[in-house]
């Protein structure tokens, strides 16, 4: 089964009587939701097509469009998994690993489209291009992109700070003021330690943006500004892969947004890095 399927069978029983039916019915018939309509699926669970609709939301798609979207693009991304102990029934060669590897990559990246929101996004730049400070955290595979994150808004000049010390970090944010930034990066969205720093940071008043799947999980709810990642890997897997590269896409749109804001201020600074580079070259 793929990952977006388990993931309905795992919300069935929080779900209402009538979006249970609908996700019932999704799981035994996977292959025919893409052709259809809400009109379709109502007649075929005999229930309501706004329940198809609250169905889709109530597992953190936006609608039923997007969640056929998803869907094909889940089974098709299921066909070759390289996230989960799975990748163990096959003895693949490693180019066909690298080819394998390349096309997960590419599907998470292009899954992100549709997880995104667009006004959240715009909110984040917005905020950033305001801010007095950043402060970028994520722990296990999503310490990558926090100090990806880190180096680039040093690179633009700002206030960035960056580290893994959780101890560190609670000495550091009381203080915070609500000119300053926390990013708060987590794949599941409840890491302990990300989510205890970023209630500590909200409670002194900043921004909590939140690099996070599309799910209703504890860092979505409480954040102020939610940056979605599409759920490309399931918790129990061999590594982060897919769904490090969609926090590392947002992280660069979130840069390339702010360099077209500031670029000018800063592209002599950018040279002058540059030329101490070229010098330090043998």
């Amino acid at each position: 089964m793929n990952t977006l399927l388990a993931r309905i069978e795992k919300e069935l029983d929080n779900l209402s009587e009538a979006e249970r039916m609908i996700g019932q019915y999704i799981i035994e018939n996977p292959e025919f939701i893409p052709n259809m309509t809400t009109k379709d699926l109502s007649k075929k669970t005999g229930v309501s097509e706004a329940s198809v609709v609250r169905f889709c939301k109530s597992i953190g798609m936006g609608s039923f469009k997007l969640f056929k979207l998803e869907l094909v693009k889940y089974n098709t991304m299921s066909e070759s998994n390289v996230t989960d102990f799975s990748i163990l029934e096959k003895k693949d060669s490693p180019y066909d690993l690298f080819h394998k590897v390349t096309y997960a990559n590419k599907a998470a990246i292009e899954s992100s489209l549709s997880s995104l929101d667009r006004k959240e996004l715009e909110k984040a730049v917005d905020a950033i291009h305001g801010a007095s400070r950043l402060v970028f955290y994520g722990v296990g595979g999503s310490a990558t992109a926090a100090y990806d994150a880190h180096y680039k808004f040093t690179r633009l000049g700002y206030h960035s700070i960056l580290a893994h010390d959780f101890h560190y970090m609670l000495s550091f944010i009381p203080y915070l003021t609500p000119k300053d930034i926390f990013f708060a990066i987590s794949t599941s969205g409840k890491t302990k330690d990300v989510l205890e720093l970023a209630e500590f940071a909200k409670a002194k008043g900043a921004i909590v943006i939140a690099i996070t799947n599309l799910d209703k999980s504890p860092l979505y709810k409480m954040a102020t500004i939610r940056l979605c990642t599409p759920i490309v890997e399931q918790d129990y897997r061999i590594g982060t892969i897919s769904s490090r590269m969609t926090q590392l896409n947002i992280i660069d749109t979130l840069y390339l947004s702010t360099f077209n804001k500031v670029g000018e201020k800063v592209v002599e600074h950018y040279h002058e890095a540059r030329s101490e580079v070229i010098k330090l070259r043998r």
